[in-house]
């Protein structure tokens, strides 16, 4: 039985909270996003593989897959 991946995360900004519903990408990590509400680049936080790990409300597909590490 295939597991479905859920592919939209809804992003928060960790320095101004802007929110903003996103399609993940299947085929890379983000490990960089400019908030459009702010302009802050935004990283992972450490022992994150991804921004969406760290500030979506769903894993990457990477993780949700099962994978330990997206990259």
């Amino acid at each position: 039985m295939e597991k479905t991946i859920i592919l939209q995360s809804v992003f928060t900004c960790p320095k101004c909270g802007h929110q903003k519903e996103e399609t993940m990408p299947t085929d890379a990590c983000v490990y960089f996003y400019e908030c459009v509400s702010c302009h802050e680049v935004i990283k992972p936080t450490d022992g994150c593989c991804c921004v969406y790990c760290s500030y979506g409300t769903v894993d990457c597909p990477s993780i949700q897959e099962g994978g330990d590490n997206c990259c």
